[in-house]
């Protein structure tokens, strides 16, 4: 079991605003939470309302200056309330949104008794023998906690259950909205942007009829022209592109430390977006281009 809520950690002049999780001794092993110095709670510490924290290493930078300082024995305040400090956890980085190494655990009947003030839990973490012993737990625990909470038959749950596939089918569920959608403001940017590089494009070609006259004059074939001007909308658009994924480089790590989370750039996604880019540049430079092409070399040197 396991319930929690965010608190405010104080040690000498460092402070920091955390999440503490009330739990079991049984939490490290089902969550694969593993110990980097000290220890993590006993039984013990649960019967006998130990005031112990264990703490995530990004708790240790925050509070004590330096991940590695050596934090065993300290006594931390948690909203004004002394626990001491039993042990450090091994960095497992973040899940979606939440970041597990900004975390505290203590005894769970400590925090409810010092911290939450309520004497339920939120959650209930359970492991299955096996993947394919993972439905049959789920029915288990489902038909346990309807008789705990005394639900007949045909009443709807006061609770729900969800297995690591839910969650995991959730997650893809999510990521695929947020694809889409950005894939949507993406699309629409681009076609903003070819839009732009074809009517900078149609106003060079404007103010240049009477370069594309004279070069026609001296033997320029519409196919010369037409490669000179796809070639500069293919150029303008992948500077254009080029300068948009420095500004998207910078600003996905900047995103990441404000949420404290690491940003990776693939080198698959650059060559994607210059791709990308030199395409736009193709498709929108193509009527500038042709009409560049199509022009009668003496209107175009007539052309004031």
């Amino acid at each position: 079991p396991a319930t929690g809520r965010n608190v405010q950690v104080v040690f000498g002049g460092g402070n920091t605003s955390t999440t503490v999780t009330g739990t079991t001794a049984d939490y490290a092993r089902i969550r694969n939470v593993t110990i980097n110095s000290g220890r993590f709670l006993s039984p013990k510490d649960v019967d006998t309302y130990a005031r112990v924290a264990v703490l995530g290493p990004t708790v240790v930078e925050n509070v004590f200056g330096d991940p590695n300082a050596p934090v065993i024995g300290k006594i931390i305040k948690l909203n004004n309330v002394p626990f001491q400090v039993i042990g450090v956890t091994v960095s497992q980085g973040s899940s979606g949104f939440m970041n597990n190494d900004d975390m505290i655990y203590v005894p769970i009947t400590t925090a409810q008794d010092l911290l939450i003030g309520n004497k339920y839990v939120r959650q209930i973490f359970v492991e299955a023998s096996s993947a394919s012993m993972m439905q049959a737990a789920q029915d288990e625990v489902t038909a346990a906690l309807e008789r705990a909470h005394h639900l007949v038959s045909g009443q709807p749950d006061d609770f729900s259950v969800m297995n690591q596939a839910d969650i995991l089918a959730t997650m893809q569920g999510v990521t695929q909205t947020m694809t889409m959608l950005l894939g949507g403001i993406a699309g629409i940017s681009l076609l903003v942007g070819g839009i732009g590089i074809m009517n900078i494009m149609l106003v060079s070609v404007t103010e240049r009829t009477r370069e594309i006259g004279i070069r026609k004059a001296i033997g320029a074939k519409g196919r010369d022209i037409m490669m000179q001007f796809l070639i500069e909308a293919v150029v303008l658009s992948i500077l254009g592109g080029g300068i948009g994924i420095l500004l998207g480089w910078a600003g996905s790590h900047l995103v990441g430390k404000a949420l404290k989370m690491t940003a990776t750039i693939s080198p698959g996604s650059i060559l994607l977006a210059f791709g990308f880019s030199a395409a736009i540049g193709i498709v929108f430079g193509v009527f500038p281009a042709r009409k560049a092409a199509g022009m009668d070399p003496i209107e175009a040197l007539r052309y004031e």
